[in-house]
This record gives C-alpha cells, structure tokens and sequence, in this order.
C-alpha cells in the first residue's frame, strides 16, 4: 500500500472541521477493539481446550475401560486409552499456543495505540493551534470592520459638518476622522498578519494531516494483515489438531487390526480351561432292584443307591391267584 487513500479523502471545507480525522480514529479505535475481541476469543478458546484436555485426561487415566479384557483386545485396550491420553496432552498444549497467540495479539495491539497515541498528540496539538489562531484572526477582522466602519462615520460626519461655521467643532471631526483612519491601517496590519498567520498554522495542520494519514494507513494494513494471519494460523492451529488426533486414532485402529479373535479365545482356553472330561450321565435306579439296575462299573448311580436292602421273597402262594400272603400276616394285591 502507498498510503495514499486516506490521505485523500478524509477533508472537509470547514476550516475548524476535524470530521475526516476524527473518522479515521474512530475506526482505528474499532480496530483495535476487534483485536481485542479475537484476543479475548482466543483465550477463551484456550480455557475450553485446557478444560476437555484435562476431563480427557481425567477419563483417560481413572475411568476403568474393559479392564479384564486379555491378550490381543487387551493391547487394542491399552493402545487405545494410551491414546486418548495424548489426545488430552495435544488439548492441553493447544490451549498454551493459544494462549500465546492471545499474548501475541495483545503486544501488536498495545504497540499500534502507542504508535497511534503518537501522533494524536501531535495532530491534537495542530487542530488547537489551528483553533486558536483562527479565533484570533476572526476577531481581527472583526476588529478592522468595526475600525472601517468609524472611518466611514467619520467622514460622512465631516462631509455633513461642510456647512457649518463652528471652525473648532470642524476641526474637531477632521481630528477624529485622522484617529480613525490612522486605526483602519493599524487594523488591517494586524488582521493581515493574523491571516499570514493562520495560513501558515493551516499549512502546517495540513502538513500533519496528510503524515497522519498516512501513518493511519499504514497502521490500518499492518492491523488488517495481522490480524488475518493471526486467524489463518488459529485455523492452522486447529486443523493440526485434528491431523493429530486422527493420528492417534488410526494408531488405535493399528491395533485394531491385530487383534485376532481365534488368539484370543484360545488365549481363554489356555489359561482358564478346567478340564477335558464332562461329568457322566446319572442312571435310573430302580427303588426296589437296586442290582438289576445298578449302574455299570464306572458310572455314577442315583441318589438312592444302597438305600435299603432287597425286599423278602414270598414263602407260599394261596390257590386264589389274586392274592399272595407274606409271612401269613399280611396280603398283597397281585397284578
């Protein structure tokens, strides 16, 4: 940039008139507040990031995640909170860059007031200057009117006092009309020389306003071209973060993909196998022929085995062949 826009375009006709300087530092003043407000931005950005880096980092070391998990998974496992605890580092430091971007900001920021407050002293100090000798140049003029205004009077009383015969009332208006001519000159010396005056305190105002400008101008591209680096490399920033965190990511995935379920299972059976012979069938067990029925070698028998001994064999048989008598005391139906 030459420099050469605002030094251009921000005049006025009203010689007292700061209204295009005054426009450029309002929006000098906006600038930097918009600064400020990315700053602010920053920092509050910077509080989150620190703040889920450090529930991450929370998560990541006390939050129990398949814990009795064994051999391939297990590693997956490991590999997989390992990373979330650098996920949560990455966090942490991306909040201090962040921070650091906010400092950096501020310093730019603090550095174009000073330099703005620089010349706003000097400009300051033209514009009063400006004021001031306008004021005075104005009531010089107004003090040379009013001079040129008693001349004419006393001419017009001297031209109308013609006729009179009173010589020393004559004399009396010539005297007057001499004074007064006498303070037109003296006045318009003065006014001449406040004008001269003004002219050069108006030259050198000008002279400010246009170093001014460009200074503001100047101050405006590095502002604009700071703060939009300033925001490229926020995003920068971020898209890093995402680069590093899909690394680790694809580091879990890594893992992953080593994870073997036939590993696994037989890792289990290895370690935890109880035995190889399933228990053997329970056998029916007659209540009444325990013998007949009595398991064969090796089996295991019912709950009832050897529970009482074998029932007594009748002694006769009755000639009725519905009936059978045991020990001639009791009778039993025969089916």
């Amino acid at each position: 940039m030459t420099g050469s826009l605002f030094k251009g375009n921000f005049w006025t006709s009203d010689i007292l008139s700061t209204t295009g300087y005054d426009s450029i530092i309002q929006h000098l003043n906006n600038g930097r507040k918009n600064c400020k407000e990315f700053e602010d931005f920053l920092k509050e950005r910077a509080s989150i990031e620190e703040r889920y880096g450090k529930d991450l980092l929370s998560l990541a070391r006390k939050k129990p995640c398949g814990q009795s998990e064994t051999n391939t998974l297990k590693r997956a496992l490991e590999a997989f909170k390992q990373q979330v605890d650098n996920e949560a580092q990455s966090h942490i430091h991306l909040a201090q860059t962040l921070r650091e971007e906010a400092r950096k900001m501020e310093e730019f920021r603090e550095k174009q007031k000073l330099l703005q407050k620089k010349t706003e002293l000097i400009m300051d100090a033209a514009h009063k200057q400006k004021s001031l000798q306008f004021k005075k140049t104005m009531d010089a003029k107004k003090n040379y009117e009013q001079k040129c205004r008693d001349k004419d009077e006393a001419e017009q009383a001297v031209h109308r006092s013609a006729n009179v015969a009173n010589p020393k009332q004559q004399e009396k208006l010539f005297v007057k009309l001499a004074t007064s001519k006498t303070a037109v000159e003296d006045s318009d010396k003065v006014y001449m020389l406040h004008v001269n005056t003004l002219d050069k305190v108006r030259n050198e105002w000008q002279s400010e306003h246009i170093k001014a400008c460009e200074v503001f101008e100047t101050q405006e591209c590095e502002r604009i071209n700071f703060f939009r680096n300033a925001l490229w490399l926020h995003m920068n920033q971020l898209s890093q973060q995402c680069v590093t965190s899909d690394e680790m990511y694809e580091k879990v995935r890594k893992s992953l993909e080593m994870c073997s379920i036939e590993k696994d299972i037989e890792y289990f059976v290895n370690h935890r196998r109880t035995g190889q012979t399933p228990p053997a069938p329970i056998m029916y067990e007659n209540f009444y022929c325990p013998q007949k029925n009595a398991a064969p070698p090796g089996k295991a028998t019912g709950p009832n085995s050897a529970r009482r001994g074998p029932l007594p064999n009748p002694k006769s048989l009755p000639d009725d062949p519905d009936y059978s008598l045991l020990d001639n005391n009791y009778s039993l139906i025969y089916q």
